[in-house]
């Protein structure tokens, strides 16, 4: 048990710090109002510090699960399969749809949808676009999805008599609350996108599936909206 206790404590503080980071980008990108090559460096700037910092506190993460001897099989991990990878391929298409049509009924009721931190990471070059797409966006899902549905759901029901469904239910909130720079319709919209992973986490036992399905939403945002079609 005090392994478990420990690498509780352990996510507690990973989670600050990712939601700390979260208020701190929001303000950087918030008073950002700056000529068009300092907004270039500002972009570059942004996704190296997106993935240096989420990187590293993945594998902090990761490191902390292999010291206190969490099952891995807790976590959801697991090597990638084409039936695990298809399904989250599907879920993040219907994921995405859902996160349109959701932030559209924001709106008409009244709450704007704020896409200011998503403009600034967009990239206006083609190696920028790479960057983004293979590179920053993969991390970004791999490690929301390592903290908020493997280690928040499958870890703490799994070492602890709490049920997945509660831990679910918070960790979808937490998930909201580090999306704040979206404003009110996007917390909304988001703790709802996030409910869902968790509970496809809940329902297969699989963090490859819900991986993919962040990243495909991810990028789908950016490529639809930034203007790459």
């Amino acid at each position: 048990m005090a392994r478990w206790a420990a690498f509780s404590g352990l996510v507690a503080l990973i989670l600050l710090l990712l939601l700390s980071l979260s208020y701190a980008s929001r303000s950087v990108v918030s008073e950002e109002d700056e000529p068009e090559p300092t907004q270039n460096l500002s972009t570059g700037l942004l996704l190296v510090n997106v993935a240096f910092s989420q990187g590293i506190l993945g594998l902090f993460l990761l490191l902390a699960a292999w010291i206190a001897q969490i099952p891995w099989a807790a976590l959801g991990v697991h090597l990638p399969d084409t039936a695990t990878v298809g399904l989250g391929l599907g879920l993040g298409a219907v994921l995405f749809g859902g996160n349109q049509l959701g932030a559209w009924t924001m709106r008409r009721l009244g709450f704007d949808h704020e896409n200011d931190l998503r403009a600034a990471l967009a990239p206006t070059t083609t190696r920028g676009w790479l960057l983004l797409l293979l590179g920053v966006l993969p991390i970004i899902a791999g490690f929301e999805e390592l903290l908020f549905r493997g280690a928040l759901v499958g870890a703490l029901s799994a070492g602890f008599v709490v049920s997945p469904w509660a831990l679910a239910a918070f960790s979808s909130l937490a998930f909201a609350l580090g999306h704040g720079a979206q404003g009110v319709a996007g917390v909304v919209v988001t703790g709802l996108v996030g409910f869902v992973l968790a509970a496809a986490f809940i329902a297969t036992g699989s963090l490859v599936v819900v991986v993919v399905a962040h990243y495909v939403v991810n990028a789908l945002e950016f490529v639809v909206h930034e203007g790459m079609l």
